[in-house]
């Protein structure tokens, strides 16, 4: 199976979701700063997943955007895979960020792009990281599937 393609650049309220160029995964992987990051960007999270972008790959890492400033990523551990198909999605905001709902937008924004393809999502979330898991549970996370091999609890959303 072949997987869909996403949109280049999502887009919510309030935020923009582009997906990562060459150019900036080059200077995450080298240690240049970018001006339009913000000053806590990258966190050690957005550094990994530079590790695992792919050119071309519309289901990988993209910034959180708002305005014209950088405060963090989102973005799919690759494309679908299995019957039904499903993705796995990781998010983080520099602290700065917290607590203003940013995380939660811009979710919503990749699960509707995820459910427009039929795409089912899950996420893998430490279990005393209880904001992380206020906002999967604010995104439709209901499904608990146990745990994986680094101990974080892995939730799914079934496609609506």
């Amino acid at each position: 199976m072949t997987a869909p393609a996403l949109p280049v650049v999502l887009a919510s309220e309030r935020l923009r979701l582009p997906l990562w160029s060459a150019a900036e995964v080059a200077d995450l992987r080298a240690g240049r700063r970018r001006p339009e990051w913000h000053r806590d960007f990258p966190r050690p999270d957005d550094a990994d997943a530079a590790t695992i972008w792919v050119e071309g790959d519309t289901w990988g890492p993209r910034s959180i955007v708002r305005g014209r400033t950088v405060l963090g990523s989102i973005g799919f551990f690759g494309p679908p895979a299995g019957e039904p198909p499903e993705a796995e999605v990781g998010y983080g905001l520099v602290a700065e960020a917290h607590g203003w709902g940013f995380a939660t937008e811009a979710l919503h924004t990749v699960l509707a792009a995820a459910d427009a393809v039929g795409v089912g999502v899950r996420a893998a979330v430490a279990p005393d990281n209880r904001a992380s898991i206020r906002v999967l549970a604010k995104a439709g996370f209901t499904g608990l599937r146990g745990s994986d091999e680094d101990g974080n609890l892995v939730m799914a959303r079934p496609l609506p």
